[in-house]
């Protein structure tokens, strides 16, 4: 496989390897993919959670075990004053 790099991901490349970290574009290439496989896998397992997530809230809400945002939100404010006026 041939591929063509802009250059500022060639010069990306060389700015690694001449600040010694890397002595050539394969060990510079091959973090950058161990990187995005990392974060490709972090990110499936994030959705996965905030699936789960979802599906418990849902449940929560058919079962009647919510609560009223605004009444939420207003007893955070009032929280906030008392603190402040402490």
């Amino acid at each position: 496989m041939n591929i063509e790099l802009k250059p500022e991901h060639e010069q990306f490349i060389q700015a690694q390897i001449a600040s010694g970290k890397f002595t050539n574009a394969d060990e510079v290439l091959d973090v950058a993919f161990q990187l995005l496989e990392k974060l490709n896998s972090e990110y499936v397992q994030w959705v996965e959670e905030t699936r789960q997530k979802v599906d418990v809230a849902i449940a929560e809400i058919e079962r009647g075990e919510v609560l009223d945002g605004e009444i939420v939100v207003m007893q955070i404010l009032e929280k906030f004053q008392k603190a402040r006026e402490a």
